[in-house]
């Protein structure tokens, strides 16, 4: 269940960005074991591509391998009410480093 604060920061974040085909959303999930990374388009409310797993590192990697598979060289992060610390922010310093422009 999400936090009430948590919440209200996730809300205002997907008020101001949107994905596309061309430049989707990706969207980072937390548990307690495990972190999610999802490419979303908006427009067409699709998940173009999804990994997960225990390393943030690895998830970053393998989320931007299967972009550049599909031709996304670009995306909007969401880090969906998470402080930009820690697991989110090594999945997003990771994904930069295998390619994708964040």
């Amino acid at each position: 269940m999400l936090t009430k604060l948590r919440s209200v920061r996730k809300r205002r974040i997907r008020g101001k960005i949107k994905g596309t085909k061309n430049v989707p959303r990706l969207s980072v999930f937390r548990s307690n074991k495990k972190i999610y990374a999802q490419l979303i388009d908006d427009k067409k409310s699709v998940t173009l591509s999804s990994a997960f797993g225990d390393d943030p590192k690895s998830v970053g990697e393998e989320i931007a391998k299967k972009a550049s598979g599909k031709k996304i060289q670009k995306a909007v992060f969401d880090r969906s009410g998470y402080q930009y610390h820690g697991k989110v922010k090594l999945l997003a310093d990771s994904a930069r480093k295998a390619g994708l422009k964040i």
